[in-house]
């Protein structure tokens, strides 16, 4: 079960939210036709360290059979969902990127992504992303006391199958607080009314995920990370750290 945080931990996971805020509008500002991923992740790194704060991904190896992970950022292209790893590819025009990032200071974490397309935007692609942004805010929402966890779940998932998207299967959200997840997984599918109720002090990461095609993923052979979808369709992700309060959801990784 969630840690129910306290008024001071929610200021403190609110901090570590700041830091993620400013690193992901870094990268968005720096993602443009020709920028290897490496150099997104060097701008990220960059303010993580003056800031204080450790990257919740680095040397994580909570999966890939215990590898640690490599990077600061998770930057995933096109059909890459999530776990891609910043390496020397450059970013070309109408590349659909997904970047997230988490950090830990004086000893909580906070997580928040992002998609966005570099240079013109399909119709297509332009779709899969405002209806994956209105899943989160959709899930924000949900995360009200007096509700159930499953009531996140659902808010996402009928925003994404209404509009004909397909949600790959183990990949969401989850708790946090003293680390990066630190409670019950928030998947992108489930039953109203359904799991934990929810709290005033709850810390969640709200983290919608969607694919343009099918719902089959597999594990990348180029290295033990990366999840791609299996027909190669693209994939949109953003998600928030989000605080249930009595005053309602308070977004901690906000800008």
């Amino acid at each position: 079960m969630t840690e129910r945080n306290t008024d001071e931990a929610l200021n403190a996971l609110h901090e570590t939210g700041r830091i993620v805020a400013e690193a992901l509008a870094a990268v968005r500002r720096e993602a443009e036709v020709g920028v290897p991923l490496h150099e997104l992740d060097d701008v990220a790194r960059k303010i993580l360290t003056e800031a204080g704060a450790e990257s919740a991904l680095l040397g994580n190896s909570l999966t890939a059979r215990g590898l640690p992970y490599p990077a600061t950022l998770s930057t995933s292209v096109n059909d890459a969902i999530v776990y891609g790893i910043p390496d020397d590819y450059r970013l070309a025009e109408g590349d659909l990127l997904s970047v997230d990032c988490g950090a830990i200071l004086d000893g909580w974490a906070a997580a928040s992504a992002f998609s966005m397309i570099v240079g013109v935007p399909g119709l297509e692609d332009q779709k899969l992303l405002e209806v994956t942004r209105t899943a989160l805010e959709e899930g924000i929402s949900a995360a009200a006391p007096g509700g159930r966890l499953g009531d996140i779940s659902h808010a996402i998932a009928e925003t994404g199958r209404s509009s004909g998207y397909a949600i790959p299967e183990g990949i969401g959200g989850h708790a946090t607080g003293r680390a990066l997840r630190d409670g019950p997984p928030v998947p992108n599918n489930g039953l109203p009314g359904s799991g934990p109720d929810l709290t005033p002090g709850m810390v969640f990461v709200i983290s919608p995920v969607f694919l343009a095609g099918g719902q089959g993923t597999h594990v990348s052979t180029e290295n033990a990370w990366t999840r791609r979808s299996e027909d190669g369709s693209r994939s949109a992700h953003f998600s928030h750290t989000v605080a249930v309060t009595e005053d309602g959801p308070r977004v901690l990784t906000a800008p």
